[in-house]
């Protein structure tokens, strides 16, 4: 099993940045494929982005590509999300997810998640 904690959120202008982290705990975590949702009050939570289980390859919702970067750091247990030129409509609570078998866009796909954590984008 593996445990997830996010870090990194907070309130930003439209158009500033931010980088979201989620450590993993144990020592296989280069054995999961990760990903990053968001949820918005009254909205479903919705697929962000991606990374192979070695970060050879990354895929991104429409709504984020080229604004958002998804990195890994096995090393560290550590997965980040680079949020450029944010928008309000950004604002949503994030949540990394990890699984050991499948790389995917559908929350089904993972079945491990954190707590995750509130970004809020004024105008």
């Amino acid at each position: 099993q593996v445990q997830l904690v996010e870090s990194g959120g907070g309130l930003v202008q439209a158009g500033g940045s931010l980088r979201l982290s989620c450590t993993a705990s144990g020592r296989t975590f280069s054995s999961y494929a990760m990903g990053w949702f968001r949820q918005a009050p009254g909205k479903a939570r919705e697929f962000v982005a991606r990374i192979t289980w070695g970060g050879e390859s990354t895929y991104y919702a429409d709504s984020v590509s080229g604004r958002f970067t998804m990195s890994r750091d096995n090393a560290k247990n550590t997965v980040y999300l680079q949020m450029n030129s944010l928008k309000p409509e950004d604002t949503a609570v994030y949540y990394c997810a990890a699984d050991r078998r499948s790389y995917g866009s559908s929350k089904g796909d993972y079945g491990y998640w954190g707590q995750g954590t509130q970004v809020t984008v004024s105008s």
